[in-house]
């Protein structure tokens, strides 16, 4: 008899989190009685140039622009840079309902989101949800890189472009560049067709500032002949950490 259950896979904006550590500024170049508000070296600028109407950041003749950076410093050059550090989460998820599953084939589902950072040395994004669970009962989540093995009970997901068991989700895409954005999956969910789920572990992250990241989060469910029968939940938490 094909055994088939329902599950709901819900994702709640995938319940973001955003944590900024406490006082994290960009140094500014002072001493007990003066401050150079962002050091400039070049024909001229203003970070205020304001009427009564209008305001404007000016700069002429800028020596250098860009983001150097070394394993252990790196700055952004350019007169009209903002000192102030930020972290940007967005998601693009809603609740999903994937509909019954059946011991004969894996279900499969995607959620999205995006990062970017400023100032820092980068982030971590880490899921911290239980799998997915009807009552007292948890469906058992892959704890290395796995395939999909219809008949086997498995959640898992990764953060690449598969083609198993299905042609479904995507690499990390950088935007506006890769010479500008520096997000990637984390090990353990950047290998194609393999997935894993362990809760408090990270799944994306950057070494550096960087530009937009957009990641599809890509999940796997398979159940066999004895997963007990119901209606499953996964509220997929999201933790985004800057680094500095």
């Amino acid at each position: 008899m094909l055994r088939k259950q329902k599950i709901k896979l819900v994702l709640i904006e995938l319940s973001i989190l955003l944590l900024m550590p406490a006082g994290a500024v960009a140094e500014q170049a002072s001493s007990p009685n003066y401050q150079v508000n962002e050091v400039f070296f070049g024909g001229g600028g203003a970070l205020n140039d304001c009427s009564s109407n209008y305001c404007t950041k000016e700069s002429a003749g800028e020596t250098v622009v860009g983001n150097p950076s070394s394993p252990h410093y790196q700055i952004h050059g350019g007169f009209n840079t903002d000192r102030y550090p930020y972290l940007q989460f967005i998601v693009n998820g809603t609740n999903i309902d994937v509909g019954g599953l059946s011991t004969q084939y894996a279900t499969t589902a995607t959620a999205t989101f995006s990062v970017k950072s400023y100032l820092s040395s980068g982030y971590s994004v880490v899921t911290v949800s239980n799998p997915p669970q009807y009552g007292s009962y948890t469906m058992h989540a892959l704890s290395t890189p796995t395939a999909s093995s219809p008949g086997d009970e498995q959640f898992g997901m990764n953060l690449v472009a598969n083609t198993s068991p299905t042609t479904f989700g995507a690499n990390p895409s950088q935007n506006p560049s890769s010479a500008f954005s520096f997000g990637q999956a984390a090990s353990g969910y950047n290998t194609p067709n393999l997935y894993e789920y362990i809760p408090g572990s990270t799944i994306a992250y950057s070494n550096s500032s960087s530009g937009e990241t957009d990641y599809t989060i890509s999940y796997i469910f398979n159940i066999s002949s004895v997963t007990p029968g119901g209606l499953y939940s996964f509220n997929d938490v999201l933790v985004a950490t800057a680094t500095f």
